[in-house]
């Protein structure tokens, strides 16, 4: 499965192909307006998780102290990027 970046525009002139590539090929479009990215088109069979089963999945999760380490250190920094205005409540 690919990503593909796309303005909103080509969306619009190409809708029907958009979308069988995304049926036939699992292809994910990512639709740009001005340069930002406003949209995705997605194949349904690609689920988000919910904060539940992320929470069930890492409680099976077995991480070596080094791990667990370098596991938060990418959790920090990824929360620094994450969307302003988000309250994240900080693990004790």
């Amino acid at each position: 499965m690919s990503t593909k970046t796309i303005t909103v525009t080509e969306a619009a002139r190409n809708f029907a192909d958009c979308v069988n590539r995304v049926r036939y090929q699992g292809t994910t479009f990512v639709l740009q307006k001005n340069g930002v990215s406003v949209a995705r088109i997605v194949p349904e069979e690609q689920k988000s998780c919910t904060a539940l089963e992320l929470a069930t999945a890492l409680a099976k999760v077995r991480l070596s102290p080094e791990e667990s380490a370098a596991w938060l250190h990418d959790l920090k920094e990824a929360r620094k990027t994450a969307v302003k205005g988000l309250k994240i409540i900080e693990p004790k």
